[in-house]
């Protein structure tokens, strides 16, 4: 996988959290990266109410599911 920015990484992460359902309303690059004070680049994934956490979970255990698949 070809390295990317971390705002591409980020757009790539909601992109793939949207298809599955799940909205992290604080997904976004960590601050400090901008400022070039975190190596490499984070992305903060923030805080999300319990119905967002059972979707985001949910999602995982069927990705999981599916790796074995094919």
């Amino acid at each position: 996988m070809a390295e990317a920015t971390p705002e591409e990484a980020c757009d790539e992460l909601k992109d793939a959290l949207t298809a599955a359902g799940v909205k992290l309303p604080s997904l976004s690059v960590e601050v400090a990266s901008y400022a070039g004070w975190s190596k490499p680049a984070l992305i903060e994934l923030g805080r999300c109410n319990v119905a967002t956490a059972r979707a985001l979970a949910a999602a995982l255990r069927s990705g999981a599911a599916g790796e074995g698949e094919g």
